[in-house]
C-alpha cells in the first residue's frame, strides 16, 4: 500500500468520511460506516447517478427492490451453482485467501518471469509460510432463514447483486409504466457478498451498495445499445471531474466472463495500491436472465412487438457501478497534496491538502466564516448561512485563524467560503474565496443566492 493511499485512509477517519465498523470492539473485517462527510459525499454520487440515469430520461424509470430473496431465485439466476470463488486454506495458521489473488500477487513480484507460470503447489501461506490446501469452490452468497419457529424456517439469501430484484419486477413495471421496447429499469440498493479476502480500505467489502441499470433490448439491437451505454458510463466519470488518464476500459476474457455475459467491459481505474482495477461495468447478459426465471416461475416472459409483431425474450444491457467504489475512486481521484498557500507564515505547514472534488460531489458546498468571535459578526454570518442553507449544504466555523479554517475546508473539498468581516457592517458585502484558484471577490450579501445559483449546477 503507498504512502498517498495512507494518508487519503488517515484523512477519511481524521475527518469524518468513513470509520472502521465497530472499531471500539476491535472492528470489523471489511465492514465501514459513513461519516457525517463520507454520507454527504456518497449521497450526492448517488443523486448525480440517478440524475444522469433515470431523472433526465424517458426510456428509464426507477425501482427499489427488497434484500431478501427466496432460494429459488438463486437457482434461476445460476448464482447457486456458479458463484463461486477458489478458496485455499492453510494447513498451520488456517487463514483462509483467495486462490487467484494469492497467484495474482505473486505474478506482482520483481522478477517474475511470465514464460515459468507458477502453479498453485508452488505457493506458500502469506501470513505464516505454511503449506496451503488444493483450492476448492467457495459460495458468495450469503444465507439466512425466515420464519420463528425452529425446524420450519424457510432458506433465503440475501441478494449477491441488485439486478435481480428487477428481473423479478420485469412485467410488472412494464404493464404498470406501458413501457416498450428498448426502456431500462435502475436501482441504488445494497448487495452482499461473502467475499473470501477482503482488503484495500472501501475497495473489497461483504455489505456494499450498487448502482445498477438493466436496459431491455431486441436481441438484433443489443450491440447498439451495448455501445452507446458503454460512452455514456464513461463520459459520467468524465464529467464528475475524473481524470481520464487514470481510467482505461477492459474487455472481459473468455475465460473470466460470469456465466451469464455474452460480452462483457470494465472501466478500470489506476489505483495507489494496486494498478488497475474494476470500477464500473457495462455487459451484454443476452437473454439468460428473464429466460431463467420465465423456466423456473412457469411465467411467460416473452415479448411481443405491436408493430411487427415479432416475439422475442428481451435481451438485457446491463450498467454496473459500485457506489462504494466511486466513492473511494472519486477521493483517491481528487487527493493533492501540495505545498503551503494559506495562512500566516508562522501557521502554514510544509504541505496542505486540497480535495478537489466537483462541486456536484463535494460534501459541503459552502462554508461561512465570522472573521472573529465578536457578536455581530457571528449574528451576521449565521444569518447569512441560514439563507443558503435552504438550497445547499453549508457548515459554520469560527474556530481558529481563518487560514486554518480554509485548511480545513480545503481538506474535504469544500468549493467556497464566505467570510464576514468587519467591512461587512458597512458596505454589505462578503468575501467569497474559491478552493481552486485561492480567487477573492467580494460579494454584495443579497446577491448571494444568485452568484450561487450561477456557480452551481442544481
Amino acid at each position: 500500500m503507498t504512502d498517498d493511499f495512507e494518508k487519503i485512509i488517515s484523512l477519511a477517519k481524521r475527518r469524518g468520511f468513513i470509520y472502521q465498523t465497530a472499531e471500539i470492539y476491535g472492528g470489523l473485517a471489511a465492514s465501514y460506516d459513513y461519516g457525517p462527510l463520507g454520507v454527504e459525499l456518497k449521497n450526492n454520487l448517488k443523486k448525480a447517478w440517478w440524475k444522469a440515469m433515470v431523472a433526465k430520461r424517458n426510456d428509464v424509470v426507477g425501482l427499489d427492490s427488497a434484500i431478501l430473496t427466496p432460494r429459488i431465485v438463486w437457482e434461476a439466476s445460476g448464482h447457486l451453482q456458479s458463484f463461486h470463488d477458489p478458496l485455499v486454506e492453510c494447513k498451520s495458521c488456517h487463514h483462509r485467501f483467495r486462490a487467484d489473488h494469492l497467484l495474482e500477487a505473486k505474478q506482482a513480484e520483481p522478477g517474475y518471469i511470465k514464460e515459468k507460470p507458477i502453479e498453485m503447489k508452488d505457493l506458500k501461506c502469506p501470513d505464516c509460510g505454511g503449506e496451503l490446501t488444493e483450492p476448492k469452490n467457495f459460495n458468495l452468497l450469503m444465507k439466512t432463514e425466515l420464519g420463528s419457529v425452529e425446524g420450519q424456517k424457510e432458506e433465503a439469501y440475501m441478494r449477491g447483486e441488485t439486478c435481480q430484484g428487477i428481473y423479478l419486477d420485469y412485467l410488472s413495471v412494464k404493464e404498470s409504466m406501458r413501457k416498450k421496447l428498448p426502456f431500462g429499469i435502475a436501482q441504488i440498493g445494497k448487495a452482499f457478498r461473502n467475499e473470501i479476502t477482503t482488503k484495500n480500505f472501501t475497495f473489497r467489502m461483504r455489505e456494499f451498495e450498487q448502482m445498477e441499470q438493466q436496459y431491455f433490448v431486441n436481441p438484433k439491437d443489443a450491440e447498439k445499445h451495448f455501445n452507446y451505454w458503454k460512452e455514456q458510463r464513461w463520459n459520467w466519470y468524465k464529467n464528475l471531474g475524473m481524470k481520464e488518464e487514470n481510467m482505461r476500459w477492459r474487455q472481459h476474457a473468455d475465460n473470466e466472463r460470469a456465466h451469464y455475459a455474452k460480452d462483457a467491459w470494465d472501466i478500470e481505474y489506476n489505483t495507489p495500491w494496486g494498478g488497475w482495477k474494476e470500477m464500473a461495468g457495462v455487459h451484454n447478459r443476452g437473454d439468460w436472465d428473464l429466460s431463467r426465471h420465465g423456466q423456473y416461475s412457469k411465467v411467460d416472459m416473452t415479448y411481443r412487438d405491436e408493430e411487427t409483431g415479432e416475439k422475442f425474450i428481451p435481451w438485457i444491457v446491463e450498467t454496473s457501478d459500485g457506489a462504494d467504489r466511486a466513492v473511494l475512486m472519486f477521493l483517491v481521484d481528487a487527493f493533492d497534496e501540495i505545498d503551503a498557500r494559506s495562512g500566516e507564515e508562522d501557521a502554514k505547514h510544509e504541505k496542505e491538502i486540497v480535495l478537489r472534488l466537483h462541486k456536484d460531489l463535494a460534501p459541503i458546498k459552502i462554508a461561512v466564516f465570522p472573521l472573529s468571535k465578536k457578536e455581530p459578526l457571528q449574528k451576521l454570518a449565521l444569518e447569512i448561512q441560514a439563507e443558503l442553507w435552504k438550497k445547499r449544504m453549508t457548515q459554520y466555523d469560527e474556530s481558529g485563524s481563518i487560514g486554518k479554517r480554509y485548511r480545513r475546508q480545503d481538506e474535504i473539498g469544500t468549493p467556497y467560503c464566505v467570510t464576514v468581516d468587519f467591512d461587512t457592517l458597512e458596505d454589505k458585502k462578503v468575501t467569497v474565496r474559491d478552493r481552486d484558484t485561492m480567487e477573492q471577490e467580494r460579494v454584495e450579501i443579497g446577491n448571494l443566492k444568485n452568484y450561487f445559483d450561477e456557480k452551481f449546477d442544481d
